[in-house]
């Protein structure tokens, strides 16, 4: 490292990469800023000693050089001059340190009480108190970013490349999964290693889960205000740094150590057979609205990294976080594809879940399923072939766009959530249920396959799978904003009684209903994805918008998981994996599938069209037939079966506690499903 006490020399290096870029010698520096006067390279020593170097060489919009001696763990930031004119969309101000958008790494958190991180002075003057400039130093509160040394033996390591119609996704969180678990040891808890442990990989391998889609990894910042209430953004839906693991979720460092570690959690979880999805936000940033603190993107040019409104001096927002990023500034896409293609060639991963994935897929005011994003992501030869994943709605006019993604994508598909919830508490008849069951084709039937229907039923906003059947109401006391937050419309039935119960036929048929949501999961055609810790129980007690606890309410608690449930879950992605009636590449046929009322025919116009109608038998026709049988009302039914159907059943799967035995004709129970396999 140079000795920061002595002036250090800066050559002109080069324009291209963008970031940081260490060799043998020194590194090189480039930051794109093409509206900038000035660009200073900051570098900072262990005891927070600052030097200042000019980049004085701008080619091709970018700020470049290299500063020979500078190596791995040496940590920098940027000051960008030019005007601080908010009016005119310019928000210079050289006094506030800044993240490098490129960075691979980050080090430390942003201290909300150091000096301001605001680039205007604050006062009374609500939005106009933008309008003065700060020139308060804010590098003692910043984070800073860290150059990496990318070298890595990946010792053979490939991509699974699991078939959809094979994919069982499992929802998780790093944090949250790994905080309690007694075989983890406690200084890998909360971390990638700690994911990594065998412990956490023995579970999920054994379950029969073959991807995990991790909730943000990408480094971001806790809210101000969350920071005062002794809470954070747990969740991390605030993202500051697109190419750099979050800092905090390591175990060994953080001077480049995270990315090490992050590499080493991807390879441990494919050599288990496991894919590993990134829940990836490129919709917004950290840095808020026109009154928001200046961390980054602000500082580097604010006009082109966020969308405006026709008064620069405001942000549009489409996301409900007080800014837009703006996909359609070629570099902002070329930001957002850098970063893909980093996590995917570099670190290994194997597929991105995009949060309000239809702001991205806007164009100006609009969804646009044409737009720049999707059409470069169409085209290139490497994001092309991983697994996309859209969540396919944001908070702006016509922004729920479920099913209008174009091929090489798969959705979250809320209308399943709400569906399959709905015909489970007797609020829907069975033909909605039964499209869903059957892949929705009518969402997904447009050249792509039942793969592009992820079905969920839970994830982590909102209820869990017990608290969905055990809460009607949202109970989120903890937030601290007065039970005002998160959904009201749960679609969620407590059984009888609100919240913890000693009742045992209360507690008896939320067993069941946790078996029947499960059930109708993982043997539903399309993706399904489980939120972690619903196959052992896990409560949040009653909060459906946990974004801010990092704690007990969150995290799995291991010690009362409930093993009957776990076992079932097993069985149930077994039977799945074991019959490929089950998962078909392509949507059901005519051929493929019989809906049959309970007394035995083939449903009819009439019979789809009762709204009274709860229960409904699947029969799926292969090399070894299944017949699965659903009752969602509260009284039990009879089902015959009709003997054309097949020469003999045998039960495999029941969710009632005891089936008996498959015979011609079948009393089903209120509210459970059966599976029965054609014999012989």
């Amino acid at each position: 490292m140079p000795d920061l006490a002595t002036p250090v020399a800066v050559a002109a290096g080069r324009a291209f990469p963008q970031g940081a870029a260490p060799d043998e010698h020194g590194t090189n520096f480039s930051l794109w800023a093409p509206a900038a006067e000035r660009v200073e390279l900051c570098l900072f020593d262990d005891d927070g000693r600052e030097q200042r170097l000019d980049l004085t060489e701008l080619t091709a919009e970018q700020w470049h050089g290299y500063v020979e001696g500078v190596g791995p763990g040496q940590r920098y930031g940027y000051r960008v001059h030019g005007p601080y004119d908010p009016a005119s969309g310019r928000r210079f101000n050289p006094a506030k340190l800044l993240l490098d958008p490129y960075a691979k790494a980050i080090d430390g958190t942003v201290d909300w009480h150091g000096p301001t991180l605001l680039p205007y002075v604050a006062g009374d003057g609500g939005d106009d108190s933008q309008l003065t400039i700060d020139v308060t130093d804010s590098a003692p509160a910043m984070p800073k970013s860290v150059v990496v040394d990318e070298r890595y033996d990946w010792e053979g390591d490939r991509h699974p490349r699991r078939p959809w119609n094979e994919t069982v996704i499992y929802e998780a969180h790093v944090r949250g999964l790994t905080m309690r678990h007694p075989d983890v040891p406690e200084e890998l808890r909360g971390t990638y290693a700690g994911l990594a442990h065998p412990a956490i990989v023995d579970h999920l391998q054994r379950l029969g889960v073959t991807a995990i889609e991790l909730l943000p990894v990408h480094h971001f910042v806790d809210e101000s205000f969350l920071v005062d209430r002794g809470l954070t953004n747990y969740w991390g839906y605030s993202s500051i740094g697109f190419l750099a693991p979050h800092g905090p979720y390591s175990a060994s460092g953080t001077r480049g150590e995270q990315v090490r570690e992050f590499k080493d959690m991807v390879k441990a979880l494919h050599a288990a057979g496991i894919e590993v999805i990134l829940d990836v936000v490129f919709n917004h940033t950290a840095e808020g609205n026109h009154l928001g603190p200046m961390l980054s993107f602000k500082g580097v040019d604010s006009a082109a990294y966020y969308r405006l409104t026709e008064d620069p001096r405001y942000f549009l927002d489409y996301t409900g976080t007080g800014n837009s990023l703006d996909p359609t500034h070629p570099q902002v896409l070329r930001l957002i594809m850098d970063s893909l293609r980093y996590f995917a060639t570099e670190c290994h991963v194997d597929g991105f879940r995009f949060d309000l994935a239809a702001a991205l897929a806007r164009g100006l005011h609009e969804g646009d399923r044409l737009s720049s994003f999707l059409d470069i992501i169409h085209q290139d030869p490497v994001l092309s072939q991983v697994k996309l994943i859209a969540e396919p709605w944001d908070v702006g006019p016509g922004g729920y766009q479920v099913g209008e993604f174009p091929v090489l994508w798969s959705e979250w598909n809320g209308e399943y959530r709400d569906d399959v919830r709905d015909f489970w508490r007797g609020e829907l008849g069975v033909a909605a249920f039964a499209q869903r069951f059957a892949g929705s084709a009518d969402l997904y039937d447009d050249g792509r396959h039942p793969g592009a229907s992820v079905n969920f039923l839970t994830a982590h906003d909102g209820f869990t799978l017990r608290d969905l059947v055990s809460y009607n109401d949202k109970h989120n006391e903890a937030n601290q904003e007065d039970n005002q937050d998160g959904a009201n419309d749960n679609r969620s039935w407590n059984c009888g009684a609100e919240g913890e119960t000693d009742d045992p036929e209360v507690l008896a048929l939320r067993a069941r209903q946790q078996r029947n949501l499960l059930a109708t999961l993982i043997l539903s055609q399309g993706v399904p994805m489980l939120l972690g810790g619903d196959e052992a129980g896990r409560t949040q007690g009653g909060n459906n918008n946990a974004w801010c606890q990092d704690n007990e309410i969150s995290w799995m608690d291991w010690e009362a998981v409930d093993e009957e449930l776990v076992e079932f879950t097993r069985a149930l992605l077994a039977l799945r994996r074991d019959e490929p009636v089950l998962a078909r590449r392509s949507f059901l046929g005519e051929p493929d599938v019989a809906w049959l009322r309970p007394d035995g025919p083939p449903m009819s116009d009439e019979d789809w069209a009762r709204e009274d109608a709860h229960a409904l038998g699947a029969f799926l026709a292969g090399d070894r037939s299944l017949l699965i049988l659903f009752n969602a009302h509260h009284e039990g039914v009879e089902f015959t079966i009709d003997p054309q159907l097949g020469r003999s059943w045998e039960l495999v799967l029941a969710t009632d506690e005891e089936p008996g035995e498959a015979a011609a004709s079948v009393i089903l129970p209120g509210r459970c499903v059966r599976v029965l396999r054609e014999a012989g």
